[in-house]
């Protein structure tokens, strides 16, 4: 129809749906190393580092100067503000480094142009509540959500078709299907997966280039084998499915590094082995070792803010 897409010429098309296609391609993700300065506060202080631009500069420089084997297992990289203007120790800024690699670079920017609705797991909401509330419309204010939702899943593509958005041209980014964090009865990968992909299902246009899981207070180890769950669910399933991951992917990196040059080394090579783990999850070939240590700890934090 003449009338969809009024703003877009058929170059700038092609251009969004290749971006997006970079980004999800196959057993890749993305980083998101967004963190404002008060979320980096909250990873820094208490592994006993000053919040200071420079000590944020240096983590995200363990983080960027990973070597080679992140290229098959990370599409993007979401970029904070001030990482724009950041560079390495030998002076490359951190933007070119990451695009010279082949990889993506973004920018938060509200929603656009990564659409991302958000169920918060905090309260005892059970598996069946939440894969409802990701469906509809949540309009209230309680103990289960603990915020206002306008829009989850079925109203948030309403209001993009409403303004003619190009969905091949965009990722999804919601939170997977799980429990209260408080909910006493604990449900299996597999059955998060299929509640997960039974909401985007009924949800979501197959239009949509792919979708990219936050991991919601997650532990990294949970994070992956929820997202291999995900991808190896016998449902028909459209889109990629892969990760998004902040604090899924930086744990245990953060926990190593502790502010120490000597451990830098030692840093990376944990941010490396959950990149590897989630590109192997993306494609539903992730087996955990069973020895989780630090990637088994819990990540959640209630009312979290970014």
């Amino acid at each position: 129809m003449t009338h969809q897409y009024p703003a877009l010429t058929p170059e700038q098309k092609r251009e969004l749906q290749d971006i997006a296609q970079r980004i999800v391609a196959p057993g890749k993700g993305i980083l998101a190393a967004d963190e404002s300065t008060g979320s980096m506060a909250k990873r820094l202080n208490p592994i006993g580092v000053d919040n200071t631009e420079e000590n944020r500069r240096r983590y995200r420089q363990l983080l960027f100067t990973a070597d080679q084997r992140i290229d098959k297992c990370i599409g993007g990289v979401i970029f904070f503000h001030e990482t724009l203007y950041q560079n390495t120790d030998d002076g490359i800024p951190f933007a070119k480094l990451i695009k010279d690699r082949g990889i993506v670079v973004g920018i938060k920017n509200g929603i656009v142009p990564i659409v991302e609705p958000e169920i918060l797991p905090d309260g005892d909401h059970d598996l069946k509540r939440c894969q409802y509330v990701t469906e509809k419309v949540w309009h209230c204010f309680n103990t289960v959500v603990k915020r206002r939702y306008l829009k989850v899943l079925a109203a948030c593509y309403k209001a993009l078709s409403d303004h003619h958005v190009y969905l091949e041209g965009t990722l999804l980014k919601p939170n997977m299907v799980t429990a209260g964090h408080s909910c006493p009865t604990k449900y299996s990968s597999e059955e998060i997966a299929m509640a997960t992909v039974t909401a985007l299902r009924r949800s979501v246009p197959p239009a949509v280039t792919g979708v990219t899981f936050l991991s919601g207070g997650q532990s990294e180890e949970e994070a992956s084998m929820n997202l291999n769950a995900i991808n190896v669910c016998p449902y028909i399933k459209p889109w990629a499915l892969t990760f998004s991951y902040g604090r899924a992917l930086q744990a245990s990196a953060l926990n190593a590094w502790r502010g120490e040059q000597s451990q830098e080394k030692a840093a990376t090579e944990e941010f490396i082995k959950r990149a590897e783990a989630n590109g192997l999850a993306a494609l539903g070939k992730y087996e955990s070792s069973g020895t989780c240590g630090a990637a088994g700890k819990s990540l959640y934090v209630a009312n979290h803010a970014y």
